[in-house]
């Protein structure tokens, strides 16, 4: 039930949407030179890898830490703008169809932190599709903001909001179903909504 409501309500998301992921796709290109997308690879269900996609929102080719801490320099004027409102998250619709995520569900992470799970966070985390949104998304949703006030942003990352993340992922999956999935979404766009305006 979970699968088809995922690729049922991203197929048609992807299509509803197709007019606004054609304009933020030409916007990012017109704004700086590089691709529209950006991929990276995070670690999906059960441990394999996949390649996650999103908008591009920095420059091209620049180097720096796997997080966005504060007013990142690399962050452009279009992807500011595509990251407040979450719109640089639009193309992991495409994930979603291919079976890659789940409209919910824990947020898929690089593998380099994913090597910071114990054993029974990895069993129990990656036992379900990572998800475009979760319940971390939305209690860190100013996760760049509360970095940028820590000397080592990294190692907050690691040390401090991490773990709490992980106890969100567990949560989830010991309650999932279709109904709290619903209401994700829902606090996800009332989220959204407040920090576009």
């Amino acid at each position: 039930m979970k699968r088809l409501f995922d690729f049922s309500a991203a197929l048609l998301g992807l299509i509803l949407l197709s007019p606004l992921l054609i304009a933020a796709a030409i916007a990012v290109r017109l704004d700086s030179p590089g691709p529209s997308f950006f991929r990276q690879e995070r670690v999906g269900r059960g441990g394999p890898p996949f390649r996650i996609l999103k908008f591009r929102t920095m420059t091209e080719g620049g180097s720096g830490p796997q997080i966005t801490v504060g007013a990142d320099r690399r962050i452009t004027r279009v992807g500011a703008f595509l990251r407040r409102t979450k719109l640089d998250e639009l193309p992991q619709l495409l994930n979603v169809v291919r079976g890659d995520m789940s409209l919910v569900g824990p947020r898929p992470e690089v593998p380099r932190y994913v090597a910071c799970y114990s054993e029974r966070d990895r069993r129990i985390v990656l036992s379900v599709r990572p998800g475009i949104t979760d319940l971390a998304s939305i209690r860190f949703h100013d996760e760049s903001a509360v970095l940028a006030r820590e000397a080592d942003p990294e190692r907050a990352y690691v040390e401090k909001i991490l773990p709490r993340k992980l106890r969100l992922y567990r949560h989830y999956v010991r309650r999932q179903s279709l109904g709290y999935d619903l209401a994700i979404i829902l606090k996800t766009l009332c989220v959204v909504a407040g920090k576009s305006r």
